[in-house]
Parts: structure tokens; sequence; C-alpha cells
């Protein structure tokens, strides 16, 4: 960053076109980010607690739900703040860290995703070596890969955003520090920076869901030659949660960075679903449909009540 840039703090405008609400919106993100933090811990509860559970898929899930825990306190609490009627403004040095990890958890956990696609091809396709091929280091140095790809990547898209001069205005028209919301301020030209972190978001979310992709369609073929119903349903519903969460997360990624003319409205409502809403989805996605998660809840907690009573 340079030493020479005039602005020292920026004003988030907020949401647009939601002025007069900000009491109704206070609640209602409020809530569900408190039922994001619950419904994730208790995921991540139920994973340590349970020995059943210690295997590479429940050993992915447990780091989701650490990631969808982080994921929204990039954005959330400030939001909150300015919401509740504080200030509004964020530090030059605070923007640049709130897209930071915004771009780091976003990118990593989109790597997560892929690898748990793997992770399941591995299991239904080739299960006889499951234990072989995704053994403990294995297991570490995807995760190891996906942090590392994560770090780059929100690296060279905060260092192209803020290697620019920012001398004023300094009012964001948004609810948070992201690229196409702070570039509009630079003094300078800031096409170069528009250019590469398009074509960074835009090749990631392309590469991770191709990797998806060519895992799923394995995962499918090897399905439809499971003679039996009940065997296509167990295999099936491993994977119809994971599914789903993957829909949730790189449905809003594609329509905020590869639309042709930006809406801001659109986007917020858009990048909301994907930082807030998306993570308390995958809180029940994967605890209501996945029965060895339930299980393993329901042996903890009738033992912490009993534990307080005695």
């Amino acid at each position: 960053m340079r030493n020479h840039t005039e602005v020292k703090e920026f004003i988030l405008l907020g949401i647009p076109e939601t002025q007069g609400a900000e009491t109704l919106l206070f609640v209602i993100f409020l809530f569900i980010y408190l039922f994001t933090l619950l419904g994730n811990l208790l995921i991540l509860t139920a994973i340590i607690s349970s020995s059943a559970l210690h295997t590479p898929m429940y050993f992915f899930l447990g780091l989701l739900s650490i990631f969808d825990m982080l994921f929204p306190s990039v954005t959330c609490p400030k939001m909150l703040f300015y919401l509740s009627g504080q200030s509004h403004a964020i530090s030059y040095h605070g923007c640049a860290a709130q897209l930071f990890f915004y771009h780091f958890l976003g990118s990593t956990e989109g790597c997560l995703y892929s690898v748990m696609a793997y992770d399941r091809f591995v299991a239904i396709c080739h299960p006889l070596r499951y234990n072989l091929i995704m053994r403990p280091g294995v297991c570490v140095g995807l995760v190891l890969g996906a942090w590392t790809v994560g770090c780059l990547h929100a690296s060279t898209l905060t260092s192209f955003t803020f290697r620019l001069n920012y001398c004023g205005p300094n009012q964001v028209g948004y609810f948070f520090c992201d690229i196409p919301a702070v570039l509009p301020l630079a003094c300078d030209d800031s096409s170069l920076a528009q250019t590469v972190g398009s074509s960074a978001v835009g090749f990631l979310a392309l590469m991770l869901w191709f990797i998806v992709c060519v895992s799923y369609t394995h995962i499918g073929i090897a399905i439809l030659r499971i003679r039996s119903v009940e065997g296509r349903k167990k295999a099936f519903s491993t994977c119809s949660a994971h599914l789903t969460a993957i829909l949730c997360a790189y449905g809003p990624v594609i329509i905020i960075y590869l639309q042709s003319t930006p809406n801001p409205l659109l986007g917020a409502v858009v990048q909301i679903l994907n930082n807030i809403v998306s993570p308390m989805l995958n809180s029940l996605i994967y605890s209501l449909r996945n029965k060895e998660v339930k299980r393993s809840l329901k042996r903890v907690f009738p033992k912490a009540v009993l534990t307080s009573h005695e």
C-alpha cells in the first residue's frame, strides 16, 4: 500500500434502497448471524465428540463449519454495528483487511467444496481403496493446498486494489468493502485492477466448478451402476447435501462477478445470500439431512444436561 494515500477511512453507506428499515434489518441479520454461529458450532461439537465421525468426510465437514462461522464474521458484525445507529466509518486498513479476509475465506471454502467432492468421488467410485487414498497425510495436504490457494488469491486481489491512490471521495456505496464497490473511488486508473479481479475470481470459480462437475459426473455414473435401490439411495444421500451447499455457494459468486452490467441492489441481495444466509443454510443442510450428525448430537447433549444437574 502506498504511504501517500490521502483517504484515512471509508464510509459504508449500507445496503442500497433500504433507508428507514435499519432496525428491522438489524433484528433479522442478528438472528441469522447468531443462528449460523450456533448451528455450525453444534455440528463441530458433534464431529469432535463422536469417534465414529473421525473420518475424512467429517474432517472436511468440521472445517467447513469453522469457515461458515468465520466467513459471515468478516462483514456481519460491522454491518450490525452501523445498523444499530453507530458510525458507518471503517478505517483504510480495516477496509483492506475486510476485503482480504472476505476473499481469503471465500476462496478457501470454495477449494474445500472441491476437496469434499473429490472425497465423495473416491468413497463411491473406489470404496475399497478409500482409506488408502484418503489417508490423514493426504487430507491435511489437501487442506493446506486449499489454504495456500485462498491466501494467494486474496493477496493478489487486495494488492491490486489497494496499490491504487485513494484521495477522495471515500463513500462506499455498499455494506462492506468489496472490489466492485471500492475501485470506483480510486483516483488512479482502475481498469487493470478491475480486469485482474474479475479474471481471478472467474477463473478460480470455473476451475473449482470444473473439479466438482468431473467428480460428480463419475459419481453419477457409479450410482447408476448400483443394482439395489437402497444402495442407490444411500449413495445419493451422502452427496445430495454437499451438492445443495455447492449450489448455494457458487450461484451467488457467478451472478455477482460475471454479470456484464452490475446492479447495486441485486448485487447486495446476492451478497447477503452468500455472506450470511448460505452459511446458515449449510448448518441446516448438514444437520437435518445427516443421520450420523443427528445421532451424535443426541448422545452429546443429554449427557451435558445430566452433568449440569449433578
